[in-house]
């Protein structure tokens, strides 16, 4: 495995691919009550035909909620967390996205050298502080980030 390149598919349009996310947020003490939600766009990541990690997309006007990046135990130390945000990332662009937030409570130093920064979460539009993530499903001491696209 090179780790280099993966290809996003949507969790909804592979044979258990929900399933799978479900699993894998629960497997690393991440919410998942909330995956089979309209609101919320699910990808798995796969290099060649192997499931590699997962990860959300939340679409609200020109501003975009990264959900969950989580990349399977065994594939970790490859490389597949960067691809996995990059990925996401093109696929928020190319929705016409000009900003991404996120919250967590373990992976911040992983976000800020991706060019996250830290915000005040009374800071954001009120189509993300709305968010079942921001709302209820994130502890109020997750750090709360944003990164301009």
């Amino acid at each position: 495995m090179s780790g280099a390149s993966i290809t996003l598919q949507p969790a909804a349009d592979r044979d258990r691919g929900l399933a799978y996310v479900e699993s894998l947020l629960e497997a690393n003490d991440l919410p998942s009550r909330d995956v089979r939600d309209e609101s919320a766009a699910f990808f798995v990541g796969y290099d060649g035909d192997e499931r590699v990690g997962i990860g959300g997309l939340e679409t609200y006007g020109s501003d975009g909620l990264l959900r969950s990046l989580v990349v399977d135990r065994s594939a970790r130390g490859n490389g597949y967390g960067t691809a996995l945000c990059s990925a996401l990332e093109a696929r928020a662009r190319t929705a016409g996205l000009e900003r991404l937030y996120l919250l967590t409570t373990t992976a911040s130093t992983f976000f800020a050298n991706r060019g996250y920064e830290e915000t005040d979460r009374a800071t954001v539009p009120d189509a993300i502080g709305s968010t079942a993530q921001f709302e209820d499903l994130c502890p109020s001491t997750a750090t709360c980030m944003t990164k301009s696209l």
